[in-house]
């Protein structure tokens, strides 16, 4: 009797054991149900396509946008280009001008928003769906919405909230409150509320979820399968101990992580680049033929722009408003001197960096190819290019970067991880922003939005990638229908600070301080 007991007893922590993984695995599948039955009707309808087309108004409003600031400040991109670098060195910075951080830190905040997994899975689906011809439509988008990201960041800085204690509040929300009330237009807090909520979305969406779910993806492609909760659960706990600190804290983070990250996933993809170097010529030729032709994707020419664009879109966020919330906090009482700072993040993050991703890609030969036709082949039933092993996302980019060197899958994980941590961190300050312009300043409401924004990298780890996708780059381009209103309203604003400055320069009145 007494040994039959003991089996029992020693069987039941055995029973559950074994069950754990199970129950894990059907909590990650309930969170997945919920997750897609309730944000799909929000999803259709950011992306719904031009009647009788399959390209999304909301890539086209983002466009336009990029092309409109580009024409009105007179290709200001490729004219300010050096006198940002100056500022980014700090030739121009005063130590004693208002703010909370240096233009570099601020451009690496806001970079660490962006370069991201955008740049590495995001680019990996764009070339996998519109094929290499969606590298050249993503460059392109990059270098015009470098336009877009100069008006908003000069704005972000112009109309910010400078408080006593030294820190600053400032991004669409305040230039759609203060700069409309300054030129007597009407329906600005109303836009900077729906932005507010946007943002938040966007802050749990893109910039946590889709995070923690891709750093799950690539740590389970290196160690194997495990629930997605327990990725969650450490991510979530160092994300929380680093946005307890405040702005100054992320700063400090964001500018010794980024640059490492970007140069190590840079030379890691020249490298490769530079064993294949025969191949280059090939590859190029690839984008610019597919760019105008598609080579046989789903959707052609058209398939390939869209791709290149959405990505360009979701990868920099020029347009979307959240860049100029980290650059509204720089050390500065000139705003414009933000705005130049910040078209190189456009630069950086779209044209470097996912134009690297694209190359490596290509030329490691990982889509396959008719040897006949040299048309790509698709797979069954999908829009979708067949790839070597049918991997897609970040698996493809890192099948990619293995083929050279097969530990190179254990640098793309790290740099995955480090880009998802840096993102999530920017993300909790922009939507931290956004949260007390909407609920007043103060410690208690602060630590509110910290809290929910930390369950939310665990429901992200946790939830599979198509619902998580859709909902972030929805929540992310909503904000952008919103602030891209206001920044046609406001640009005339922009275009009298950017002549007042470019005069001064000129005259010798702004002068170099180091």
């Amino acid at each position: 009797m007494n040994t039959s007991i003991k089996a029992a007893a020693l069987a039941a922590p055995v029973a559950m054991l074994s069950a754990a993984p199970v129950l894990a695995q059907s909590i990650d599948e309930k969170v997945n149900q919920i997750f897609a039955s309730s944000t799909g009707w929000f999803v259709n309808f950011i992306f719904s396509p031009f009647p009788g087309t399959s390209f999304p108004w909301i890539v086209m409003w983002l466009v336009i946008a990029a092309t409109v600031f580009t024409l009105y400040f007179g290709f200001i991109q490729f004219r300010a280009f050096p006198h940002s670098i100056s500022l980014v060195k700090g030739d121009y910075s005063d130590p004693n001008d208002a703010g909370e951080v240096s233009h570099f830190q601020a451009l690496a905040t806001a970079l660490s928003g962006t370069v991201g997994l955008g740049n590495i899975a995001g680019v990996a689906v764009a070339v996998g769906i519109g094929g290499p011809g969606a590298t050249f439509w993503m460059i392109l988008a990059g270098l015009m919405g470098m336009a877009s990201k100069f008006t908003e960041c000069t704005l972000g800085v112009k109309y910010r909230n400078e408080y006593a204690d030294g820190t600053v509040s400032g991004g669409p929300m305040y230039y759609m409150t203060k700069g409309f009330e300054e030129r007597g237009i009407p329906a600005g807090k109303f836009l900077a509320i729906l932005f507010s909520i946007f943002c938040i979305l966007g802050a749990f969406g893109g910039g946590n979820m889709f995070q923690a779910n891709q750093a799950h993806a690539q740590i389970t492609n290196v160690v194997g399968e495990f629930p997605g909760w327990i990725t969650g659960l450490i991510f979530a706990g160092i994300v929380f101990a680093v946005i307890v600190g405040g702005l100054k804290s992320i700063a400090s983070v964001t500018e010794k992580v980024v640059p490492f990250m970007g140069v190590l996933y840079v030379a890691t993809a020249l490298v490769i680049i530079l064993m294949n170097a025969d191949m280059i010529g090939w590859a190029f030729g690839q984008i610019f033929a597919g760019a105008f032709t598609g080579l046989g994707i789903a959707g052609g020419m058209v398939g390939a722009l869209i791709q290149g664009f959405k990505r360009a879109a979701f990868s920099n966020e020029a347009g979307v408003g959240s860049a100029a919330i980290a650059h509204s906090a720089v050390r500065t009482k000139e705003p414009i001197t933000e705005g130049f700072v910040s078209l190189l993040e456009p630069f950086i993050d779209t044209v470097v960096i996912c134009t690297m991703t694209a190359l490596v890609i290509i030329i490691t030969g990982q889509l396959v190819s008719d040897p006949n036709t040299g048309l790509y082949l698709l797979d069954e039933g999908a829009s979708t290019i067949q790839t070597v092993d049918g991997n897609k996302g970040v698996a493809l980019t890192s099948a990619a970067f293995s083929s050279a060197f097969p530990f190179f899958k254990y640098i793309l994980a790290i740099a995955v991880i480090l880009f998802a941590f840096s993102t999530m961190i920017s993300w909790s300050y922009y939507g931290l922003k956004a949260w007390t312009f909407l609920f007043g300043e103060g410690q208690t409401k602060e630590l509110v939005f910290k809290v929910i924004f930390c369950i939310f990298v665990v429901i992200g780890a946790s939830a599979s990638l198509g619902p998580v996708i859709d909902f972030s780059d929805a929540a992310i381009f909503a904000m952008a229908v919103v602030n891209i209103i206001a920044l046609y309203l406001l640009m005339p604003i922009v275009k009298k600070e950017l002549d007042s400055y470019l005069s001064r320069l000129k005259s010798g009145e702004i002068k170099k301080f180091s």
